[in-house]
Parts: C-alpha cells; sequence; structure tokens
C-alpha cells in the first residue's frame, strides 16, 4: 500500500496511480477535466471548524496534527482510503494548499501509511 501527496496543481502523471482529491471545497482554477480524479472524498478532510482553526498557520500544525488524527479516527471515510490503498498499488492524495510541508494531506497519508 502506497499512498503519495500531489498538489493539485501539478501536472497529471501515470505513475500517480488512483487519484484522490482529499479537499473540502474544489481547488481554484482547477477544471474537472484537468483534474482528472478517480474520486472526490471531501469528508475525509478535516472539519470546517477546524480547517478555520488552522489557517495554516506553521504554529498550530502540531496541535493541528492531534486534533486531526483525532478526527480521522472516527471518519468512516479514512475507512475507505485505506481499503482503497489495499486495492491499487500507489494512490495519490491531492490537495490544493500552498505550503506543501503544512497541510492536512501530509498528516492524513503518515496516519494512512502502516508502522
Amino acid at each position: 500500500m502506497s499512498f503519495r501527496i500531489k498538489r493539485i496543481y501539478d501536472e497529471v502523471d501515470p505513475s500517480d496511480g488512483f487519484r484522490v482529491l482529499i479537499d473540502r471545497l474544489w481547488p481554484r482554477g482547477v477544471s474537472k477535466e484537468h483534474a482528472c480524479l478517480d474520486l472526490w472524498l471531501k469528508e475525509v478532510a478535516p472539519s470546517p471548524e477546524l480547517r478555520t482553526w488552522f489557517d495554516h498557520r506553521a504554529d498550530r500544525f502540531t496541535e493541528f496534527t492531534t486534533r486531526y488524527t483525532a478526527e480521522l479516527d472516527t471518519n468512516p471515510a479514512a475507512r475507505t482510503l485505506r481499503q482503497l490503498g489495499r486495492a491499487h498499488p500507489t494512490v495519490t492524495l491531492l490537495y490544493g494548499a500552498k505550503n506543501p510541508e503544512i497541510n492536512h494531506a501530509v498528516v492524513l497519508a503518515e496516519y494512512l501509511t502502516p508502522d
């Protein structure tokens, strides 16, 4: 099972495998055709309240990780992603955030990857 993360704005590549958009909101300026999605699983994104609180602030990332992980523990969409990971050699989690190191995709990919 291999989970990768990638910005939705980056070029589509055959090595992406099964492509899943994990944002609650559709990314600005991306057409449905350009996205080349296999699935839009918006339910796996952080709750609107958590997303608003986090605001992509680096000083809140550690606490965001803790809170988002707690949400994922009870989120059926996380189980859906694990099942997709077993069914496909590569699952690419697509996100729209600008910062590639401080976003929910980083937390989600780590959460889904077995120890």
